[in-house]
């Protein structure tokens, strides 16, 4: 698929834990895992040469081989943690994946389990757009919002995040922002991860519309309202 030098990894982390929605990497939606699904997607994208599944999980490193990845080692107990940052997770990752497949990868990937709401293509444009311009560390997708946003400064007064806000006029029209969404679908230089980064600097953000891409499974009713809109987007 790649040549030497060019091969993409793609990470997916998959943890056994979470406090919010207890083994919600296993639940089903339309009858797939959650896992099972991004791995899906990853496949579907046609442009992973390697798809891996970080976990800690035996049951999760089974379902994410019957869906066509490899697990070729269990994620260490200091990264399985509610603490752990995804950062040190694709580190670790990309280093023993490495390591497991005797190669140096060029290009990693890094989908979310709990972010449904992908196109496999989203996947294959970022990495196209690394491969297509030199300069780029990373690419991701992001939703396009006409929405204002404030944050609190440190006397408490709320501010807002850009001046051109105070401005109100039609949302066809108004200038927008992008929600940065990496575990949708992003690619970055594989030496970025390895210095401990997930997204560079010198970016291109593919940006996309759809507000289904808000709902994050954290918790039961994630889980239930992403089954509802997935009935939503079949009708």
């Amino acid at each position: 698929m790649s040549l030497p030098g060019e091969l993409v990894l793609c990470v997916i982390p998959a943890r056994g834990g979470s406090k919010g929605l207890p083994g919600k990497n296993l639940m089903r939606l339309d009858g797939e895992t959650l896992v099972a699904r991004a791995v899906r997607h990853a496949r579907e994208s046609g442009v992973c040469d390697k798809i891996v599944v970080t976990t800690d999980s035996a049951d999760i490193a089974d379902e994410a081989r019957r869906a066509g990845a490899e697990v070729p080692f269990l994620r260490d107990e200091s990264l399985a943690g509610d603490l752990a940052t995804t950062e040190a997770t694709l580190q670790d990752a990309l280093s023993r994946s490495e390591a497991a497949f005797g190669c140096s990868f060029g290009i990693c990937v890094f989908i979310a389990p709990t972010d449904i709401f992908r196109v496999p293509q989203w996947i294959a444009e970022c990495v196209s757009s690394l491969r297509g311009d030199a300069s780029l560390e990373s690419a991701f997708v992001g939703l396009s919002t006409h929405k204002n946003y404030w944050e609190q400064s440190e006397d408490g007064s709320w501010v807002r995040l850009r001046d051109w806000m105070k401005v109100y006029s039609s949302r066809q029209v108004r200038r927008r922002i992008v929600r940065e969404d990496t575990g949708l679908a992003s690619a970055s230089r594989a030496s970025l991860w390895r210095s401990g980064r997930r997204i560079g600097d010198r970016v291109k953000v593919i940006a996309h519309d759809d507000d289904f891409t808000s709902i994050d499974i954290h918790k039961r009713e994630d889980l239930e309202l992403a089954q509802a809109a997935l009935g939503i987007r079949k009708a």
